[in-house]
């Protein structure tokens, strides 16, 4: 009984790498669980909502402008203090890079959107000329011997001693293509590398050169011509297959466009978008085309910048307020935006197309939804769009940035 009354229980310690049974967690009351998962509904319907109803204008393009644009001091409409560009309406005018670029007869200018001019290069040219991929531009002398490749804020190359320059593309690549006279030949087109070093050259006897691009992914050569078929004046379409190995060329793929004088030309990486008097016609590589005509109207501005479609300002006569906008994708279907004003100008960037009128700018979407507009434009006769939505007006001594 004593051993049994001296025996104390033993108490067994814990060993440290021994864990304690874990505690159930402590639930939510019902009634609070509900109240979350409501509130996370509400959210993500809201979230949706706003996204839905602003997808215009609260979306990457708008991020982009504040990020390029947020050290340029601005109005309450967003217009930036204008500053002069030393020339004249009779200039040629082009975004390059989210600059002003300025063509005259006496000067190449560069100019930032808050008026710092970075380049000023002297020229002597007769008729400028400006063509860009965005962030490259080249300058030429229709009917000169000089051009002259831009970028990064400074001139990048200059080609000299070209025999009768008729027109000059730079590609998304870099690559650039320029259409000249030659003698004994109806024109000749001769593409640049990167490195301006010239990589391919075609001569042409059957037609008149009138126009040359390179693809953007740089595989297909188009060539314009000017002829006569049947009598009757003609353009005509050449591919041309990027075989650098051979010396002769001859095209993949011929067709005809039709009786129309070709104003402007756009080739992307798979079709060659040709806008001319009477209408827009857009080959694929594979030989496929499409397009609307406008025969029947006059055609009074047009533009092929946008991101995959084409617009054209038509009316039934030549002067007038009275006008139809057209929207044309790659298949040929329009949208077609009924105007009653004065239109001075009309450019388009990226997914977005800008009017300009007497007093006001609209800018709408590749769908012509109305996007932005600015009033109060008096004294502006040339919009220029950018493709995150911002655009330059340029009036006839000064021109001034707008970001939306």
């Amino acid at each position: 009984m004593e051993e049994q009354k001296q025996q104390k229980p033993k108490i067994r310690p814990l060993h440290p790498q021994e864990e304690q049974p874990p505690k159930p967690p402590r639930k939510l009351p019902r009634f609070l669980t509900r109240v979350l998962a409501a509130l996370v509904v509400l959210a993500a319907a809201l979230s949706l909502t706003a996204a839905v109803a602003f997808r215009d204008s609260l979306n990457l393009d708008s991020i982009k402008r504040w990020f390029t644009y947020r050290s340029l001091t601005r109005s309450d409409s967003g217009r930036a203090e204008s500053f002069p560009y030393g020339g004249e309406l009779t200039d040629a005018f082009a975004v390059l890079d989210g600059d002003l670029l300025v063509c005259s007869r006496n000067a190449v200018c560069l100019y930032s959107g808050s008026g710092t001019q970075y380049i000023d290069q002297q020229v002597n040219m007769e008729n400028p000329v400006v063509s860009t991929n965005g962030s490259l531009a080249v300058v030429y002398d229709a009917g000169g011997s000089e051009l002259y490749v831009l970028g990064q804020r400074a001139l990048v190359w200059t080609g000299q001693g070209l025999e009768s320059i008729l027109s000059a593309r730079l590609n998304k690549n870099g690559q650039l293509t320029v259409v000249t006279q030659a003698s004994g030949y109806r024109g000749m087109v001769t593409v640049y590398d990167a490195a301006y070093t010239p990589v391919m050259s075609v001569s042409l006897t059957s037609a008149f050169v009138m126009d040359a691009a390179l693809s953007d992914d740089g595989h297909t050569l188009a060539i314009l011509t000017v002829g006569q078929t049947g009598g009757a004046f003609s353009t005509g379409l050449e591919l041309y297959a990027m075989d650098y190995a051979s010396g002769q060329y001859t095209p993949d793929f011929s067709c005809q466009l039709g009786g129309g004088v070709v104003l402007e030309t756009r080739h992307t990486a798979s079709a060659i978008w040709s806008l001319g008097d009477r209408g827009l016609t857009v080959t694929g590589h594979d030989g496929t085309s499409s397009g609307v005509s406008w025969a029947d109207k006059h055609l009074r501005r047009y533009t092929l910048s946008g991101d995959g479609f084409a617009a054209a300002l038509l009316g039934k006569y030549r002067a007038g307020s009275q006008a139809e906008l057209w929207v044309i994708d790659g298949k040929g279907q329009r949208r077609v935006l009924e105007l009653n004003e004065q239109v001075m100008s009309i450019s388009a960037a990226g997914r977005y197309l800008a009017v300009l009128t007497g007093d006001r700018l609209d800018i709408y979407t590749d769908q012509l939804e109305p996007y932005n507009t600015l009033e109060g434009t008096q004294g502006a006769r040339t919009v220029l769009l950018m493709p995150d939505g911002s655009a330059i007006l340029i009036s006839a001594d000064s021109a001034g940035f707008y970001i939306p």
